[in-house]
């Protein structure tokens, strides 16, 4: 994975599509910046970055994907691959469905993806240092160089989606203590159940990744 480093940017999706576009793909590529000033959230909300939070998406050819992996629940791979890397250097860091970060009660950041044609880009905000009241930060501190390193390293073995979402299937019970937005309206997790292709099924609607 060739990394890209900015001091800042507004947005680091934004700028790997228009790179893309530019230059054409070449390969798997990731851009992150120091700070970010227009990030995009959920539901097309805008997340602000500050100098010391980790910023980066990435862009991978669907060939380098694992066979086995629903594009609907791409999110919820990437984000889970990161939660371990995470976890193995001593977090509580937790999975809200489909691909929300979260320390206890607090979002500390989140993933969104997206696909065009044959390349899926993947672009994740965490926070690292305190933002605002309303959100949390990660419970341990660590060297983005090194996160980012091993990060792409697991990326790089195309761990089956089989695989993840056997552990992912454990770590959705946290899920079911929050709610989630269907259709533009809050709707409780607590009977929500998990299906094999990352969806779940909700109040007798089946509802895939919202991004």
């Amino acid at each position: 994975m060739k990394i890209i480093r900015l001091n800042k940017v507004n947005s680091t999706q934004s700028y790997l599509k228009e790179y893309i576009q530019k230059n054409g793909y070449n390969g798997p590529l990731c851009i992150t910046s120091k700070i970010q000033t227009a990030g995009v959230g959920s539901r097309g909300n805008s997340w602000i970055g500050r100098d010391g939070n980790l910023f980066f998406s990435f862009v991978l050819s669907k060939d380098d994907l694992p066979k086995d992996l629903p594009l609907q629940s791409a999110s919820i791979y990437f984000t889970y691959i990161l939660k371990d890397v995470l976890a193995k250097k001593g977090s509580k860091i937790f999975l809200k469905w489909p691909n929300d970060f979260y320390i206890e009660n607090g979002k500390i950041g989140g993933a969104i993806t997206t696909t065009n044609k044959e390349l899926l880009f993947c672009g994740i905000g965490l926070n690292l240092i305190e933002v605002d009241e309303n959100f949390g930060k990660l419970d341990i501190k660590v060297d983005i160089d090194d996160v980012l390193n091993l990060y792409f390293v697991d990326i790089e073995k195309k761990i089956p989606w089989k695989q993840i979402f056997s552990l992912f299937k454990i770590e959705f019970m946290h899920s079911k203590n929050f709610q989630a937005t269907v259709d533009g309206i809050k709707v409780s997790l607590e009977n929500a159940i998990l299906n094999s292709d990352g969806s779940i099924q909700i109040e007798n609607k089946k509802v895939f990744s919202l991004r």
